[in-house]
C-alpha cells in the first residue's frame, strides 16, 4: 500500500492562479532549479487555467513517483483568505524521485484542449476529468488487501 502526502494552497483571491502553480512548482521541486522545474514551468499557463476553473478545490493534483504520492489541492474566496485549512509545508520526500507523473484534474469541457496543450510540452504532466481517479501501478496494490508474512528470525534478529 503506498503512502500518500497532502497540502492545500490558498489560491483566488489570496494569490492569483499563475503563483498558485508557481508555489505549488517550488513544493514539488523542492525549490530546486533542473528539468523537472523547467517541464512543470513550461505548462504553467494550462495548469493555472485548470485552477481557475478551480478544478482542484475538489480533485486533487496528483503526483506519483517512485516514492508516496502526494495531493494537492487548492482554497478558494474566503477559505483561501482565511487560510486555516492550508497546509503548503514541504514535504519530507522528493515528490519527483524516479519515473514522476502529474495528473491534473480538469473540467469535462475543457478536457480535450488541455489534454492537447499538455501534449505539446511534456508526457509526464497529464490532465483527468474532474471525476475520474488518477491510473497508476499503486492503485491494484491499495484495493486489494496485501497478505502480512512473517519472519521471526529476522523480527528476533534485529
Amino acid at each position: 500500500m503506498s503512502t500518500v502526502a497532502s497540502r492545500t494552497f490558498k489560491s483566488t483571491p489570496e494569490r492569483d492562479v499563475a503563483r498558485t502553480w508557481a508555489a505549488i512548482v517550488d513544493l514539488l521541486t523542492q525549490g530546486r532549479s533542473g528539468d523537472a522545474r523547467t517541464e512543470l514551468l513550461a505548462v504553467a499557463g494550462i495548469a493555472a487555467s485548470v485552477i481557475a476553473d478551480q478544478a482542484p478545490k475538489d480533485a486533487a493534483i496528483t503526483v506519483t513517483c517512485d516514492g508516496p504520492r502526494t495531493r494537492i489541492y487548492c482554497l478558494y474566496d474566503d477559505d483561501a483568505v482565511e487560510g486555516s485549512d492550508a497546509n503548503e509545508e514541504a514535504l519530507g520526500f522528493d515528490p519527483l524521485k524516479g519515473d514522476w507523473r502529474v495528473s491534473l484534474p480538469c473540467l469535462t469541457d475543457d478536457l480535450a484542449w488541455v489534454q492537447a496543450a499538455l501534449k505539446k510540452h511534456s508526457t509526464r504532466i497529464t490532465a483527468r476529468d474532474l471525476d475520474e481517479a488518477v491510473s497508476g501501478t499503486d492503485d491494484a496494490t491499495t484495493t486489494k488487501s496485501q497478505a502480512l508474512v512473517f519472519d521471526p528470525k529476522g523480527f528476533l534478529g534485529s
